[in-house]
């Protein structure tokens, strides 16, 4: 039987929203790479500098920030849709909420230009997701863990027919030129194709001409890959989403993110998530980089890329539930919950600023890997500082209030009659 859901209080929202403002800054950690470096997201050889401070920017957003972020934000929805569906008669409001969500995602890929938008796969992904919403925690958690695992198990089938690539190819060389089979020839090429790191530096020069200063040809060069995101990508990473917004929605059920558990589960998850995962974590980037950014040490190290990220996921979210329940640092708590509140808002605001320095200044591709940390930092401090000014005298952020009026169809009260900054005791949008 499903745990019931109480009404919602201060410190219950502080906590989810504190969490999802923690997720999204880190998901900017890893965003800005893509955003302004484009392919060198995963190799620093191919531009943004791979040695000295940009290779040890690499290697410690890596060990630390690589798919965790994105695995925080899911869990963080997950708890959102039981919060959300707690109310009562809330099944059509859900449905508008997540289609609309999805518009808000085409936005962001098509007009916006992020390729690497996620606002489409969450609005997709919790269609599926409503008619869990009453199993009980365990139930969810379980089913979420074994959705997570097939998806891991989809990568690891990927991986391996590369691997297989790769010894077939081996063996081929082996051969003598002029006695190798039409077969053995097709498995050097294929090799030869799928080893490729990423584009070549004539490649770049013309996708740098492209997209620097012209906004017709950033959307030219990155239409291909947001059309394949949005298509292919939905259906290759749906497990992936899937599976971490039903881990949220255990969690939340379970009193977990809510910080009604015990401080020893905390404990554990942080002390155990860490013990697993940053091991793994050190282990691949150290691979990786030992085996100078191959496809094949890439693909060799990515057998364990899973299993590392959620075990580090669980350590992340351990460590900022103890620091909640602390108490410690009031003033970063309440303004991290501010930019949690604000999520979709300032989650477009990165991609805004994306594309005024990266397309319309023309910095794609000029800046190296740890210059673009200057871009996150300052985008921190002026949304920490912002969010909860904002919210002060304003119930919701400008896009969250747009998001209530289209799911309702009626215009919320936007503006405070008081600045008394009270946080609402609505589920955050």
């Amino acid at each position: 039987m499903a745990k019931s859901v109480a009404a919602p209080t201060a410190k219950r929202l502080e906590s989810l929203d504190f969490i999802r403002g923690c997720a999204l800054f880190g998901i900017l950690i890893m965003n800005i790479v893509g955003m302004g470096l484009g392919p060198a997201y995963d190799n620093p050889t191919i531009m943004g500098g791979d040695k000295g401070i940009d290779l040890w920017t690499w290697f410690v957003v890596n060990v630390t920030f690589e798919g965790t972020q994105r695995g925080l934000f899911s869990i963080l929805f997950g708890a959102g849709i039981i919060l959300f569906t707690s109310r009562p008669d809330s099944t059509d409001a859900y449905f508008r909420r997540n289609l609309w969500l999805i518009a808000f995602g085409l936005f962001n890929a098509w007009i916006l230009l992020w390729a690497g938008d996620i606002l489409y796969y969450y609005g997709l992904t919790a269609l599926f997701l409503f008619a869990f919403r009453n199993l009980s925690g365990k139930r969810l958690l379980a089913l979420g863990v074994a959705s997570f695992v097939l998806g891991a198990a989809w990568s690891g089938l990927d991986t391996s027919n590369l691997l297989g690539a790769h010894e077939k190819a081996v063996a081929a060389e082996k051969v003598p030129v002029a006695k190798r089979t039409d077969d053995q020839k097709k498995a050097i090429e294929d090799w030869k194709e799928k080893s490729k790191t990423g584009p070549t530096p004539a490649e770049i020069e013309k996708t740098k001409k492209q997209i620097q200063g012209n906004y017709a040809g950033a959307l030219m060069a990155r239409g291909p890959h947001i059309a394949e995101g949005e298509s292919w990508g939905a259906y290759r990473y749906f497990f992936d989403v899937f599976g971490m917004m039903m881990i949220g929605m255990g969690l939340f059920r379970l009193g977990i993110v809510t910080l009604e558990a015990k401080t020893r589960t905390y404990v554990a998850m942080m002390v155990g998530g860490y013990a697993i995962g940053i091991p793994l974590n050190l282990y691949e980037a150290n691979w990786i980089m030992s085996h100078g950014f191959s496809a094949l040490a890439y693909n060799q190290a990515g057998i364990t890329y899973d299993a590392a990220r959620l075990a580090q996921t669980t350590g992340h979210l351990g460590l900022l539930c103890l620091f909640l329940r602390s108490g410690a640092f009031t003033w970063l708590r309440q303004s991290m919950a501010a930019v949690g509140r604000m999520a979709l808002t300032n989650y477009l605001t990165h991609s805004v600023v994306a594309l005024i320095i990266f397309v319309f200044l023309g910095y794609w591709g000029e800046l190296q890997r740890h210059q673009l940390y200057y871009i996150v930092f300052s985008v921190w401090a002026v949304q920490i500082v912002i969010s909860p000014i904002w919210l002060r005298h304003f119930h919701f952020g400008p896009v969250e209030w747009l998001w209530r009026y289209l799911t309702y169809g009626k215009a919320p009260p936007f503006r405070r009659e008081t600045s008394s900054g009270q946080p609402e005791l609505v589920p955050a949008e």
